[in-house]
Protein backbone atom coordinates (compact mmCIF):
# COMPACT_ATOMS: atom_id res chain seq x y z
CA UNK A 1 0.00 0.00 0.00
CA UNK A 2 1.25 3.93 -1.01
CA UNK A 3 0.88 6.24 1.51
CA UNK A 4 -1.75 7.67 -1.09
CA UNK A 5 -3.83 4.76 -0.77
CA UNK A 6 -3.55 5.39 3.08
CA UNK A 7 -5.12 8.64 2.93
CA UNK A 8 -8.11 6.65 1.97
CA UNK A 9 -8.03 5.26 6.07
CA UNK A 10 -9.86 6.85 8.71
CA UNK A 11 -7.78 6.47 12.65
CA UNK A 12 -10.22 7.82 15.54
CA UNK A 13 -8.31 8.63 17.81
CA UNK A 14 -9.83 8.74 21.67
CA UNK A 15 -8.43 10.88 24.44
CA UNK A 16 -9.16 9.76 27.84
CA UNK A 17 -8.23 12.48 30.73
CA UNK A 18 -9.93 15.39 32.07
CA UNK A 19 -6.91 17.88 31.49
CA UNK A 20 -6.13 19.10 28.38
CA UNK A 21 -2.34 19.65 29.45
CA UNK A 22 -1.83 16.12 30.66
CA UNK A 23 0.56 13.65 29.64
CA UNK A 24 -2.23 11.28 28.92
CA UNK A 25 -3.52 13.80 26.20
CA UNK A 26 0.15 15.06 24.95
CA UNK A 27 0.29 11.05 23.92
CA UNK A 28 -3.31 11.47 22.26
CA UNK A 29 -1.60 14.11 19.88
CA UNK A 30 1.36 12.41 19.45
CA UNK A 31 -0.47 9.36 18.45
CA UNK A 32 -2.57 11.13 15.82
CA UNK A 33 0.33 13.48 14.43
CA UNK A 34 2.51 9.55 13.72
CA UNK A 35 -0.58 7.93 12.13
CA UNK A 36 -0.99 11.22 10.03
CA UNK A 37 2.33 10.88 8.81
CA UNK A 38 1.43 7.49 8.19
CA UNK A 39 -0.74 9.16 5.44
CA UNK A 40 -4.12 8.74 8.08
CA UNK A 41 -6.92 10.50 7.99
CA UNK A 42 -7.41 11.77 12.55
CA UNK A 43 -10.76 12.06 13.93
CA UNK A 44 -9.66 13.74 17.42
CA UNK A 45 -12.24 12.42 20.06
CA UNK A 46 -11.03 14.05 23.39
CA UNK A 47 -13.89 12.59 25.86
CA UNK A 48 -13.50 15.28 28.06
CA UNK A 49 -13.45 18.18 25.85
CA UNK A 50 -16.46 17.17 23.59
CA UNK A 51 -18.71 16.39 27.00
CA UNK A 52 -19.22 12.85 27.01
CA UNK A 53 -21.32 11.90 29.75
CA UNK A 54 -20.52 8.58 30.39
CA UNK A 55 -23.41 7.60 32.43
CA UNK A 56 -25.78 4.82 31.04
CA UNK A 57 -29.20 5.94 31.02
CA UNK A 58 -33.11 4.43 29.81
CA UNK A 59 -32.69 5.69 25.74
CA UNK A 60 -29.04 3.39 25.93
CA UNK A 61 -29.75 1.03 27.67
CA UNK A 62 -29.45 -2.39 25.54
CA UNK A 63 -32.78 -3.73 24.62
CA UNK A 64 -32.16 -7.54 23.93
CA UNK A 65 -35.21 -8.29 22.04
CA UNK A 66 -34.70 -5.55 19.98
CA UNK A 67 -31.06 -5.73 18.27
CA UNK A 68 -31.75 -2.25 16.24
CA UNK A 69 -33.11 -0.20 18.86
CA UNK A 70 -32.69 4.06 18.00
CA UNK A 71 -30.46 4.66 20.74
CA UNK A 72 -30.10 8.72 21.61
CA UNK A 73 -28.64 11.63 19.19
CA UNK A 74 -24.94 11.37 21.05
CA UNK A 75 -24.54 8.45 20.95
CA UNK A 76 -25.23 7.29 17.17
CA UNK A 77 -23.21 10.60 16.46
CA UNK A 78 -20.29 8.44 18.05
CA UNK A 79 -21.51 5.46 16.40
CA UNK A 80 -21.03 6.85 13.30
CA UNK A 81 -17.64 7.68 13.83
CA UNK A 82 -16.49 4.45 14.74
CA UNK A 83 -18.40 2.74 11.68
CA UNK A 84 -15.91 5.69 9.69
CA UNK A 85 -12.80 4.60 11.43
CA UNK A 86 -10.35 1.85 10.16
CA UNK A 87 -8.49 2.56 12.92
CA UNK A 88 -9.15 3.09 16.61
CA UNK A 89 -6.80 4.05 18.75
CA UNK A 90 -7.64 4.49 22.50
CA UNK A 91 -5.29 6.60 25.23
CA UNK A 92 -5.61 6.20 28.71
CA UNK A 93 -4.27 6.68 32.16
CA UNK A 94 -4.86 3.04 33.95
CA UNK A 95 -6.74 3.35 36.61
CA UNK A 96 -7.04 -0.20 38.77
CA UNK A 97 -5.34 -1.98 36.23
CA UNK A 98 -8.50 -1.03 33.76
CA UNK A 99 -9.30 2.10 31.90
CA UNK A 100 -10.97 5.28 33.09
CA UNK A 101 -14.63 5.92 33.72
CA UNK A 102 -14.98 8.06 31.12
CA UNK A 103 -13.72 5.65 28.74
CA UNK A 104 -15.69 2.43 30.49
CA UNK A 105 -18.71 4.97 29.82
CA UNK A 106 -17.86 5.18 25.80
CA UNK A 107 -17.79 1.36 25.93
CA UNK A 108 -20.77 0.48 27.50
CA UNK A 109 -22.99 3.25 25.68
CA UNK A 110 -21.70 3.22 22.69
CA UNK A 111 -20.16 -0.24 21.93
CA UNK A 112 -23.68 -1.32 21.80
CA UNK A 113 -26.32 -4.52 21.73
CA UNK A 114 -26.59 -4.56 18.10
CA UNK A 115 -24.25 -2.10 17.04
CA UNK A 116 -20.85 -3.31 18.21
CA UNK A 117 -21.81 -7.24 19.15
CA UNK A 118 -25.02 -9.24 18.85
CA UNK A 119 -25.01 -9.88 15.31
CA UNK A 120 -23.59 -12.70 13.22
CA UNK A 121 -21.85 -10.39 11.05
CA UNK A 122 -20.44 -7.73 13.05
CA UNK A 123 -20.65 -4.19 11.79
CA UNK A 124 -16.76 -3.40 13.59
CA UNK A 125 -15.11 -6.58 11.60
CA UNK A 126 -11.75 -5.95 10.17
CA UNK A 127 -11.37 -3.24 12.56
CA UNK A 128 -8.01 -2.61 14.09
CA UNK A 129 -7.28 -1.36 17.77
CA UNK A 130 -4.65 0.20 19.83
CA UNK A 131 -5.27 0.60 23.33
CA UNK A 132 -2.45 2.93 24.69
CA UNK A 133 -2.20 2.84 28.50
CA UNK A 134 0.08 4.99 30.62
CA UNK A 135 0.91 3.69 34.10
CA UNK A 136 2.84 5.00 37.03
CA UNK A 137 4.39 1.88 37.65
CA UNK A 138 8.47 1.45 36.65
CA UNK A 139 9.34 -0.51 34.18
CA UNK A 140 10.71 -3.32 36.19
CA UNK A 141 8.23 -3.37 38.06
CA UNK A 142 7.16 -6.85 38.58
CA UNK A 143 3.83 -6.13 38.47
CA UNK A 144 4.09 -4.99 35.16
CA UNK A 145 3.88 -8.12 33.21
CA UNK A 146 0.07 -9.19 35.19
CA UNK A 147 -0.86 -5.81 34.22
CA UNK A 148 -0.59 -6.09 31.04
CA UNK A 149 -1.82 -9.46 30.96
CA UNK A 150 -5.32 -8.26 32.69
CA UNK A 151 -5.43 -5.08 30.02
CA UNK A 152 -4.99 -7.33 27.07
CA UNK A 153 -7.62 -9.80 28.72
CA UNK A 154 -10.04 -7.23 29.46
CA UNK A 155 -9.63 -4.57 26.45
CA UNK A 156 -8.34 -7.37 23.32
CA UNK A 157 -10.26 -10.20 24.26
CA UNK A 158 -13.01 -9.04 26.42
CA UNK A 159 -13.76 -6.15 24.14
CA UNK A 160 -12.02 -5.55 20.59
CA UNK A 161 -12.26 -8.68 19.46
CA UNK A 162 -15.61 -9.63 20.84
CA UNK A 163 -16.87 -7.21 18.98
CA UNK A 164 -15.15 -8.05 15.92
CA UNK A 165 -11.99 -6.75 15.45
CA UNK A 166 -9.71 -7.95 13.51
CA UNK A 167 -6.45 -7.05 15.71
CA UNK A 168 -5.98 -5.63 19.13
CA UNK A 169 -3.31 -4.89 20.74
CA UNK A 170 -2.23 -3.14 24.65
CA UNK A 171 0.50 -0.85 24.72
CA UNK A 172 1.44 0.15 27.89
CA UNK A 173 3.39 3.36 28.58
CA UNK A 174 5.18 2.55 32.48
CA UNK A 175 7.27 4.99 33.96
CA UNK A 176 4.53 8.31 33.61
CA UNK A 177 4.28 9.60 37.30
CA UNK A 178 6.51 11.76 38.31
CA UNK A 179 7.98 9.85 41.01
CA UNK A 180 8.90 6.57 40.59
CA UNK A 181 6.70 3.63 41.70
CA UNK A 182 7.16 -0.59 41.64
CA UNK A 183 7.20 -3.16 44.28
CA UNK A 184 9.49 -5.04 46.56
CA UNK A 185 9.65 -8.75 46.38
CA UNK A 186 6.74 -8.33 49.55
CA UNK A 187 4.55 -6.55 47.35
CA UNK A 188 4.54 -2.89 48.96
CA UNK A 189 4.78 -0.28 47.13
CA UNK A 190 7.52 2.49 46.94
CA UNK A 191 7.35 5.60 45.82
CA UNK A 192 10.86 7.38 44.97
CA UNK A 193 11.65 10.94 45.08
CA UNK A 194 10.40 13.31 42.23
CA UNK A 195 11.95 13.06 38.78
CA UNK A 196 13.37 16.58 37.98
CA UNK A 197 15.20 18.43 35.17
CA UNK A 198 16.91 16.84 33.00
CA UNK A 199 15.68 13.49 34.26
CA UNK A 200 12.63 14.04 33.60
CA UNK A 201 12.77 15.37 30.04
CA UNK A 202 14.54 12.50 29.39
CA UNK A 203 11.76 10.17 31.12
CA UNK A 204 9.41 12.31 28.86
CA UNK A 205 11.76 11.89 25.63
CA UNK A 206 11.78 7.89 26.27
CA UNK A 207 7.61 7.98 26.98
CA UNK A 208 7.13 10.00 23.64
CA UNK A 209 9.35 7.67 21.89
CA UNK A 210 7.72 4.50 23.49
CA UNK A 211 4.31 5.65 22.47
CA UNK A 212 5.71 6.26 18.75
CA UNK A 213 7.17 3.05 18.39
CA UNK A 214 3.76 1.52 19.93
CA UNK A 215 1.83 3.40 16.58
CA UNK A 216 4.29 3.44 13.94
CA UNK A 217 4.20 -0.67 14.48
CA UNK A 218 0.47 -0.61 14.72
CA UNK A 219 -0.14 1.69 11.52
CA UNK A 220 2.49 -0.53 9.64
CA UNK A 221 1.17 -3.55 10.16
CA UNK A 222 -2.86 -2.38 9.07
CA UNK A 223 -0.36 -1.49 5.96
CA UNK A 224 0.66 -5.01 5.38
CA UNK A 225 -3.20 -6.27 6.12
CA UNK A 226 -4.56 -3.82 3.88
CA UNK A 227 -1.95 -4.37 0.89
Amino acid sequence: MTQNDNRSRTALVVIAHHRTDSLTAHTGRTAAARLEAAGYRVDLLDLHAEGFDPRMGTADQPDWSDRDKAYSDEVRAHMRRILDADAVVAVFPVYWQSVPAILKGWIDRVWNYGFAYGRSRPRLAGKRMLWLGLAGATSDDPFVEGMHAVLEAQLSEGIALYCGFSRSAVGLLTDAEERPQRADAEGNLLVGEAVAGAEREAQYAELDRKAREFVEKFAAEEQVVAA
